[in-house]
């Protein structure tokens, strides 16, 4: 095994420098990803003796890597790897359960916070959106469906009845009746998830999808609204929404959010290579997005209990009200810093 690597050796060519010490890193990176996967104590006793020499090894090698002006991709996995171990000697070990409640009180929150310049675009695109349908809708309904899928339709288009609409926001105790709304319910649930995943996944195109897709439900939630608000059912109809969309359309509005994170980071990388800002953008972003599959786990309980037991407006509106102010309080609420922050 290589102990130590010299800086005064010539060692300048990558390939003979990756050959001399390949076989340590390798060692090192099985004994990292063992203990990652099931713990330090799945690692045997001799294994864990070498680690501190393999660490100091990989360290040596990393700096005659940075020295000699060796290739960026081998010191990018030098570098993690090095980081990988520190973490793994000096590093505090935590539970599952106090890494999971890490993310809940800290990780998810001030991910999102950071990105409510993102966010505030995500809901003013929205707006934008739903404002745009509602308009082009009532000036010529035959707008209504070019924006709605017929899957999500279902019979609430402009040629509706006002009965039947309204028939669609109450159970009315018919089993018909709640099947179409199950029905109805599960695709739109269906719908916002994909949205949010897309919104988030396509962000490295430099935004443009993310908007597009942002936009688009800006524009089926507002063509939704004005075909009931053209029946005189429009507050009805934002009730029964409010119960479950506050958290539904907030998700999709973070997971925007991240994915305009990652698309400006690429484009304007500033002094980082274009790979470097993803990566470091891609970090808070996808802690933000992890986050929003709570949301729509929440949303989709929300909307089946709301839809089953709460047929009162007026309870559907304060339901969604109470939602979304505590969804910002958790997200907005000042905190403190962290044990060791610098003030």
């Amino acid at each position: 095994m290589t102990a130590y690597v010299e800086a005064r050796t010539p060692l300048v060519n990558a390939t003979r420098f990756r050959a001399a010490h390949e076989a340590d890193w390798d060692q090192l990176d099985k004994i990292l990803t063992l203990i990652e996967k099931r713990g330090v104590r799945a690692v045997p006793d001799q294994q864990l003796l070498v680690l501190p020499l393999l660490y100091r090894a990989a360290l040596s090698s990393l700096s005659v890597a940075r020295e000699t002006s060796l290739d960026r991709a081998l010191i990018n996995y030098l570098e993690q790897l090095c980081t990988r171990a520190y973490f793994q000697i000096y590093g505090v070990p935590t539970s599952p359960m106090k890494q999971l409640a890490h993310f809940f009180a800290r990780g998810w929150p001030e991910a999102v916070q950071a990105l409510w310049k993102e966010t505030l675009v995500s809901f003013l695109l929205t707006v934008a959106g739903a404002l745009v349908a509602y308009l082009m809708i009532a000036h010529d309904p035959s707008w209504y469906y070019a924006m709605i899928p017929d899957g999500m339709a279902q019979g609430r288009d402009p040629g509706a009845s006002t009965e039947s609409l309204r028939q669609t926001l109450y159970d009315g105790g018919k089993d018909a009746q709640q099947s179409a709304l199950a029905l109805f319910a599960s695709f739109l649930f269906t719908h916002n998830a994909q949205i949010a995943i897309f919104s988030f996944a396509l962000g490295f195109m430099f935004c443009v999808p993310t908007a597009g897709l942002i936009v688009y439900n800006g524009l089926m939630l507002g063509a939704m609204i004005e075909v009931f608000a053209s029946k005189g059912l429009g507050y009805n109809f934002v009730g029964w929404l409010m119960i479950h969309g506050t958290t539904e359309l907030f998700a999709i509005m973070i997971s925007g959010a991240a994915g305009f994170r990652i698309g400006l980071a690429i484009a304007f990388p500033g002094r980082l290579s274009r790979t470097d800002a993803a990566v470091a953008a891609g970090r808070s972003a996808a802690t933000a997005m992890g986050g929003t599959v709570v949301m729509l786990a929440i949303a989709g309980l929300l909307e089946g209990i709301g839809r089953q037991t709460i047929t009162n407006d007026e309870l559907r509106y304060a339901i969604g009200l109470v939602m979304l102010a505590g969804w910002l309080l958790y997200f907005y609420m000042p905190r403190g810093k962290r044990d060791g922050a610098s003030a």
